[in-house]
């Protein structure tokens, strides 16, 4: 196997990571005594107005499940901007990770929740922790396609060209997975095409091995000497 396709095969793995269905708090029942139990429900469900009950009892905001997800983290993949707002008024640590190492940050990017990264950055979210996959939250936005949120993330002032793992770039990695739109965002904020990762393979030379087209149409006519 290629290592291009084992890193293929690392990103699809990426779901399990990030909604794990085991994800669930110690209690599952309302009816637990324990408010900081009750809280990881309440968030778990979605339940606004029990969320806020149970934050003003005296549940901490910052109680994890098993897995290390607190309710932060759990608003943040399911995309839940008024939970995650609740929240970090309720003095959740907006860089809190679970025990994968993901934090609300890259949850939000994973799921294309651009509102939700714009608000978590305004609260503070650090941009360079990676999970124990070793990526960041860019990563993750970019090889998801999200091209919104890429754009935020790159405004709190993420250097464009910055290599990660492997010496991959975000446009690398958009380029593999064959996300078109976020590719051309970044040529847009000028990104540069030249870059190599510990292959020796560009951005448009990865586009090409996974077969996308399009991207390496879009990506020759940004090639050196390309007319």
């Amino acid at each position: 196997m290629s290592v291009l396709s084992r890193r293929t095969m690392l990103l699809r793995c990426l779901p399990v990571l990030l909604a794990a269905p085991g994800g669930r708090a110690f209690a599952q029942a309302a009816s637990n005594p324990n408010s900081n139990a009750q809280l990881l429900v309440a968030a778990r469900e979605g339940d606004l107005a029990a969320v806020e009950r149970l934050l003003a009892a005296g549940a901490a905001p910052n109680t994890r499940n098993r897995l290390g997800k607190t309710a932060l983290l759990l608003a943040c993949e399911k995309g839940n901007l008024a939970l995650a707002e609740l929240m970090l008024r309720g003095g959740a640590d907006v860089g809190q990770p679970s025990l994968e190492g993901v934090t609300p940050l890259m949850a939000a990017s994973y799921g294309g929740h651009a509102a939700l990264v714009r608000r978590l950055l305004a609260a503070g979210a650090q941009t360079e922790p990676v999970d124990r996959m070793n990526k960041p939250a860019i990563v993750y936005a970019a090889a998801m396609g999200h091209a919104e949120a890429v754009d935020a993330l790159l405004a709190s002032g993420i250097p464009i060209d910055n290599p990660y793992e492997h010496r991959l770039t975000v446009l690398m990695w958009a380029a593999g997975q064959g996300q078109v739109a976020v590719v051309r965002l970044l040529l847009e904020r000028g990104a540069k095409v030249e870059p190599r990762d510990d292959r020796g393979l560009s951005a448009l030379e990865i586009a090409r091995q996974a077969g996308h087209a399009e991207m390496v149409e879009v990506l020759t006519r940004r090639a050196p000497g390309a007319q």
